[in-house]
């Protein structure tokens, strides 16, 4: 019985190569003047190759695609004081906007506390995708190991990478406790209901549940208290009872999904609520994910010890569970003695800021001192 010929893997030494030549692929076109889709602004995502069209867009007021805007930048500055020589530590890198300026002040002229001969900074970051593309940003301006170190990691572990890396504490350190601009962009990480995406949200996605899986095990009851603890939804109970209900008809695994159902159960509710109601939503299944709480709550405990004596502190916080628990811990801290200053009263961005940058507008900020003593 014969056997049917092998198919041919190269061409015979003598023989000519027949094979039409690779199909030359169109790139996707730009959509229009504001394309809509993450993935149609290319130009957004390649500032040098497209410096016109970024150009345009920024001046227009926009954040680019995949990339991130500090928030209060001046009244962090005014409230940290970061001096050259002095070791800073920025908690939660993102896109290394507020590093970038600490850097600037604390790698000035003169500097003598930092591993090199100049002020050094530790970047913090729990994001395993967006921590090397700042460190190589950060890179790229100049800040070599002897300036900036890098390391994945929870802020609430800040003491242990302190000890790791031989601090005795830093003179400076922030905490920008908002999501970055990237990962609510990206629909691939599932951080807002404005497009289609896996239900995901984890801040690391190689550890934990993502949000389906937390939300597709979830009681009514737990559900109800992760709605009204991690971002004060009024229309809790309501609305647990009707998203458990809705997962045994079909799994929530879509973004779109989860705010369809959040919509239908509150069908009543004028369009501007429900779309207020959904970032409650997202925001506590967010923090449940995450367990953004019990971080903070740890990283606060913690962070008289990781203060050098006079060493300042400055928090930004994007909601009111967040700000309870800063507020509550430098209250605390200096009536212990821990702190010898906190702030009076939170500090807010500035209406210019606030129109310019939209996502800056539930910022708060609150700064401590170290007790010297």
């Amino acid at each position: 019985m014969d056997t049917p010929n092998p198919p041919l893997t190269g061409t015979p030494s003598g023989a000519s190569d027949d094979s039409d030549p690779p199909v030359h692929q169109r790139r996707q076109r730009y959509a229009g003047r504001n394309p809509r889709r993450f993935a149609e602004k290319y130009k957004e995502h390649q500032p040098g190759k497209y410096a016109a069209d970024v150009a345009r867009i920024e001046a227009s007021g926009k954040t680019l695609a995949g990339t991130h805007r500090p928030v209060m930048v001046s009244e962090i500055l005014t409230a940290l004081k970061p001096q050259a020589g002095e070791r800073a530590v920025d908690c939660t890198l993102g896109y290394g906007g507020h590093a970038r300026e600490l850097l600037a002040k604390i790698t000035g002229p003169g500097g003598t506390a930092g591993t090199s001969g100049t002020g050094c900074l530790l970047g913090l970051d729990v994001d395993p995708i967006e921590l090397p593309r700042t460190e190589e940003r950060l890179r790229g301006l100049g800040f070599g190991p002897g300036s900036f170190q890098a390391r994945h990691s929870n802020y609430a572990g800040l003491a242990k990478v302190l000890a790791e890396i031989g601090w005795d504490g830093a003179d400076v350190i922030l905490a920008d406790l908002g999501v970055s601009s990237m990962q609510l962009d990206n629909p691939e990480r599932g951080f807002t209901y404005k497009t289609d995406g896996p239900l995901d949200l984890r801040m690391n996605p190689e550890r934990g549940v993502s949000a389906a899986d937390w939300l597709g095990k979830a009681t009514v009851s737990r559900l109800a208290t992760a709605l009204k603890d991690y971002a004060d939804e009024p229309r809790a109970d309501k609305l647990a009872a009707g998203l458990v209900a809705a997962r045994t008809v079909s799994p929530l695994v879509r973004t779109r999904q989860l705010a369809d159902v959040v919509r239908t159960v509150l069908v009543a509710v004028a369009r501007d609520e429900q779309d207020a109601c959904l970032r409650r939503v997202f925001q506590a299944l967010r923090i449940a994910v995450n367990d953004e709480f019990s971080a903070l709550d740890t990283w606060l405990r913690n962070l008289p010890s990781c203060l050098r004596p006079g060493g300042r502190v400055a928090v930004l916080t994007f909601h009111s569970g967040e700000d309870r628990r800063v507020k509550h811990a430098f209250r605390d801290g200096a009536a212990l003695g821990l702190y010898s200053e906190i702030a009076a009263d939170v500090i807010r961005s500035g209406p210019e800021e606030m129109r310019s940058n939209p996502r800056s507008a539930s910022a708060k900020l609150r700064w401590a001192v170290r007790a010297i003593t």
